[in-house]
């Protein structure tokens, strides 16, 4: 006949797709398995490399995890081989689309996308009618099957979405139960109850876990990206500056060596002195504790531009600043030199820094025709006067760099007595050390300049 035909049939595509759920289900656990060693070994190496991640709690939960709660069915399944209940073809049918059905959502119920796709609700809407049928038909042990029918809804229902379909499906369970049983009914409809919301409250924590551990990753591969950038960005600032100083001063003793040996020998000796401090400051830049003051890099500055053959003229008044304002300014003091040297073509450069209570303003102004180093190539951040840009904007400061109205090219940088962001991303305590207010650094020997205006 054509309705068992359809009902065949039916069973048919549902054994199909139980088939296909078991089937996903396996294949997720054996890759657990084949890859379970690798997985641990990713998180030792994270976890030593700092990156605190959970340890591993097994394969994720799928639709396995809710298969046991299936015996409930038994006492139903026994009452039909011991015929128990009338019309047991109808009840078998019953069973076996009700289990169909079951194994079906639960298996759809740990992936957002099938867990939300219309054909899961159909599914779902297709249980409670086969649910109420079997109980209004038969009663006593088949009554069981809405603490089941909870377990389905539970695993696909969410908050805030889960108190009206939950409260539902509590009244439809009591009704028919009580129809049946009488008071001793209701039990079944708390049971209906807890087992809705216990399932969806282990799974939408189990959920919350997981999107916490994918969180912590993420942060933990952004926290690495940031420490190569800084690695990156110091490694060009330090020997940017440090190579140029070398350059020159190199240039400054082949000169020197066949009219001045003293004077040559005095070049060698600072070359040396600089390759160690290189050195020094590479190893501090790669553990992140990087040290230094202002006065420092002014006394290196005017060291390179001298031995570059550029007059140096250094001033620097105001009151002695935080050492986080100090590693900035001693950044752009760096590049800045370090352009002029390379491209300016100046004779002379002077260099002011002016303080007030509230704000720093450091100036870098040459009188050559150059202009600053070439841009970073695209992809390649924090290096260069971009990089300096980006530095002071995070400290609530600003950089601008041009050509000056006099002629040659300027840098200027302005910030807070008290940046807003510490230059180290470990909170290095650097060195205080500061020049007195209106002292001239660099002035050359014997010599006396007024203050850049």
């Amino acid at each position: 006949m054509a309705w068992t035909r359809r009902i065949a049939h039916g069973i048919s595509c549902q054994a199909d797709e139980v088939r296909s759920a078991v089937r996903q289900g396996r294949e997720q656990q054996r890759w657990y398995k084949e890859n379970k060693d690798r997985l641990k070994a990713e998180r030792r190496a994270a976890h030593k490399l700092g990156a605190l991640f959970p340890e591993p709690s097994g394969p994720p939960m799928n639709g396995f995890t809710l298969l046991p709660w299936l015996l409930m069915g038994l006492g139903a399944f026994s009452n039909l081989l011991q015929g128990r209940n009338p019309n047991p073809w109808v009840g078998g049918i019953g069973l076996l689309t009700f289990n169909s059905l079951y194994i079906y959502v639960v298996f759809r119920a740990f992936r957002k996308e099938t867990r939300e796709a219309l054909s899961t609700r159909v599914a779902l809407g297709l249980m409670v009618l086969v649910t109420c049928g079997l109980a209004i038909g038969y009663g006593g042990n088949w009554l069981y099957f809405f603490p089941l029918l909870g377990l389905a809804t539970g695993s696909i229902l969410r908050a805030p979405f889960l108190h009206t379909p939950v409260l539902a499906l509590t009244v439809l369970a009591g009704a028919v139960c009580f129809g049946r049983e009488g008071w001793v009914g209701l039990n079944i409809a708390y049971a209906t109850w807890i087992s809705t919301m216990v399932t969806s409250a282990i799974l939408s924590l189990s959920e919350a876990v997981r999107e916490l551990r994918a969180a912590r990753e993420e942060l933990a591969r952004r926290a690495v990206e940031q420490e190569r950038m800084r690695f990156s960005r110091d490694l060009h600032d330090l020997l940017g500056h440090t190579l140029s100083v070398i350059v020159v001063k190199s240039e400054a003793a082949r000169r020197l060596a066949s009219r001045d040996l003293d004077a040559a020998l005095a070049q060698v000796t600072d070359i040396e002195s600089v390759g160690r401090q290189a050195l020094t400051e590479i190893r501090e830049a790669v553990t992140g504790y990087r040290e230094g003051s202002l006065a420092t890099d002014l006394d290196r500055a005017r060291s390179a531009l001298t031995a570059a053959g550029i007059e140096p003229v250094v001033r620097q008044s105001g009151p002695p600043l935080v050492p986080q304002t100090e590693a900035l300014l001693g950044w752009v003091v760096r590049e800045a030199v370090t352009n002029a040297v390379r491209h300016s073509g100046a004779t002379r450069c002077e260099i002011a820094v002016d303080g007030t209570p509230e704000r720093v303003r450091l100036t870098v102004t040459d009188n050559g025709t150059g202009g600053p180093a070439a841009e970073p190539v695209e992809g390649i951040g924090g290096t260069g006067l971009k990089g300096l840009t980006e530095r002071l904007a995070s400290a609530s400061g600003s950089l601008s760099a041009g050509p000056s109205p006099r002629g040659g090219f300027t840098v200027t940088a302005e910030l807070p007595v008290e940046p807003a962001l510490a230059v180290e991303p470990h909170g290095t305590a650097l060195s205080t050390t500061a020049t007195a207010p209106g002292t001239v650094v660099g002035a050359d020997p014997g010599r006396s300049r007024p203050p850049a205006g």
